[in-house]
């Protein structure tokens, strides 16, 4: 696993060790960039299920000023900071180790918002739509902001939530990337 580019390009990163996470492949995340970006000039990126990290370090690489990365086991929000520390720009992350939910209200309630949500729950226990709906009624999403969920090939996701819009969509045989624009 390794930033595939922008500033951090090349760098490697570990991942969560055990079979507890499921880390986003380099093919996966280089197209989910290219879906929204593939660089930015600034934004703030919120990962809900961080694993490593590698989704948010990409997305600072590529020019995000900030991303939040969540998880609730130990041994993710290790790797985490083990993985920010490799970029030696660690005033670029804020890391939570919390469960989604919980996080969801405590950024909620500090008036956090977010440019991109990635969503990469544990497949066994996907809730897309529950979260997309906790995001939009927390206000959480600054206007056109971007929903991003990973799912495996078994979940459909409906074309358009309430509050959001699809605007892409690609399968990558066991994976598949669905990303929403925020109407807010």
């Amino acid at each position: 696993m390794r930033v595939i580019s922008g500033e951090f390009r090349s760098r490697f990163l570990k991942p969560v060790p055990g079979d507890k996470t499921r880390p986003t492949t380099d093919k996966v995340k280089e197209s989910i960039f290219n879906m929204i970006g593939p660089y930015f000039e600034s934004g703030s990126f919120l990962d809900l299920f961080a694993g490593s990290g590698n989704v948010g370090i990409e997305a600072v690489s590529r020019g995000m000023h900030h991303a939040t990365l969540v998880d609730k086991q130990y041994a993710a929000i290790k790797t985490i900071k083990e993985n920010v520390a490799v970029t030696k720009k660690q005033d670029n992350f804020s890391i939570i180790k919390s469960d989604a939910n919980l996080a969801l209200n405590k950024l909620s309630q500090e008036g956090r918002t977010f440019d991109i949500i990635f969503l990469d729950p544990p497949y066994k226990n996907q809730k897309m739509i529950d979260h997309a709906n906790i995001i939009k009624n927390l206000s959480l999403l600054n206007s056109n902001g971007i929903l991003i969920c990973e799912t495996d090939n078994s979940v459909h996701l409906e074309d358009n939530i309430s509050g959001y819009k699809l605007i892409n969509q690609k399968n990558y045989g066991l994976t598949v990337v669905t990303i929403y624009k925020f109407l807010g």
